[in-house]
């Protein structure tokens, strides 16, 4: 217990306000994209492009699928890793034991997850998140080269093996044996994922909430089956944001012009030409239907997101540097500071208005409005978090998170002295 007393949260005069600030955006885009999961099933949000759709349905389906679906949560994995350079750093800059600490902060986050997926919605990121987090301790004293190398490779093995997989896909139709097998593989899938969507849809649009947790529990266990193919993309985010802090850039932006400038005319052109190709080659992405096209336009969507999510990072930092666009995207920043309280608090309000044990409005929201109900309910977070921060020094989750870290209550209000 001794090496826990020189040990407390960083102050908010301590933080990087642009951090806190792509954290709010980032926040915004996590609603955008997981609006339609809270709406309607699950499993009917992860196929692309709706074609039962219509009118201005579709079009809204396609553009939040287009410019926000896989960007956000990239884009808040990169997050995380530059927040733990940032905590590795202060560390070993005031001499402080840092791997305790850590590991206690995943483990508390994982608690955290697992009780946001059981109990509120199980499209829950966080354990992914908290699993994923452990690993990069390997990488604390890691070079910028490493870091980068290792991230390159973390990110494009699960896509290299989603084309290994689409091109068995494509050479099971050689022969009629071989068709006939795969697709009794594929039928299988198909009756698979249309239960668990229509068991979604009875217990959360219908059911009671022991009911619902049943499912969501259900949820989970198909979510931990695709850890391998999310786990090595999210590890991937995580290591090249360590490595934005380890070279300077996140801290001080404006010493890297080039940089910044080659994110915002060079990295988000290239991921939306990619996006465009992929969806211009399967706008729609049937996992009942794998082939070689479909691993192809798959594995094109993650890459064009994960560049386009670096090419928003690339704008907004450039944005917070405008002398007109600062104060505006400042706003941002409280909303940021709260985010696991602000991610919890979407998806508890967004189950009670929609589940069947809240106010039973499951798949009656249109898609076209599920875009300005989603702004609406950010722009009340932005609002509460500017409130609330003036008074207190966390968010509830985060005073929660902080406290079961350092194991001795965190003081709460913002006129508190801050712990030794």
């Amino acid at each position: 217990m001794s090496s826990l007393q020189n040990l407390a949260p960083v102050a908010p005069a301590e933080r990087i306000g642009t951090l806190d600030a792509l954290r709010g955006f980032a926040l915004l885009g996590i609603l955008l994209m997981n609006i339609e999961g809270f709406v309607g099933p699950l499993y009917g949000t992860i196929d692309g492009l709706n074609p039962r759709l219509t009118g201005a349905d579709r079009i809204a389906d396609g553009l939040i699928y287009f410019f926000v679906q896989g960007k956000f949560f990239t884009l808040f994995s990169l997050l995380f890793g530059m927040g733990f350079a940032v905590m590795s750093q202060r560390a070993a800059a005031a001499g402080r034991p840092f791997a305790g600490i850590y590991w206690r902060r995943g483990l508390v986050l994982l608690a955290i997850g697992l009780a946001h997926a059981l109990l509120i919605w199980s499209g829950d990121i966080l354990v992914t998140y908290a699993l994923m987090s452990f690993l990069l301790l390997a990488f604390r004293d890691a070079s910028g080269r490493t870091l980068l190398v290792v991230a390159v490779l973390a990110f494009l093995a699960p896509l290299g093996l989603t084309m290994l997989y689409g091109a068995v896909g494509s050479l099971m139709q050689a022969t009629p044996e071989l068709a006939a097998r795969w697709e009794q593989v594929l039928a299988g899938q198909n009756q698979m994922l249309a239960a668990m969507t229509e068991g979604q849809r009875q217990a959360y649009g219908a059911g009671s909430f022991a009911e619902a947790t049943v499912q969501r529990a259900k949820d989970f266990g198909m979510a931990l089956m695709n850890l391998m193919t999310l786990g090595p993309l999210v590890f991937a985010m995580f290591l090249l944001g360590a490595w934005f802090v380890k070279s300077g850039a996140i801290a001080a932006p404006a010493r890297f012009p080039r940089l910044f400038a080659g994110l915002r005319w060079i990295t988000l052109p290239l991921g939306t030409a990619l996006m465009l190709v992929s969806f211009l080659l399967q706008p729609t992405l049937d996992q009942t239907d794998i082939d070689l096209r479909f691993s192809t336009a798959f594995s094109l969507g993650m890459l064009g997101s994960a560049l386009m999510c670096l090419g928003y990072a690339g704008w907004l930092v450039r944005g917070l540097q405008s002398p007109t666009l600062a104060q505006p995207l400042q706003w941002l920043a409280p909303a940021g500071r709260m985010a696991l309280t602000n991610y919890l608090g979407q998806s508890l309000i967004c189950t009670l208005i929609f589940y069947g044990y809240g106010l039973g409005y499951f798949e009656r929201l249109p898609r076209a409005w599920q875009v300005p109900f989603a702004l609406a309910l950010f722009a009340l977070q932005v609002l509460w978090s500017r409130w609330w921060l003036r008074h207190f020094r966390f968010g509830p989750a985060e005073w929660l998170w902080r406290t079961l870290t350092y194991l001795k209550p965190q003081p709460m209000r913002a006129s508190a002295p801050r712990s030794a």
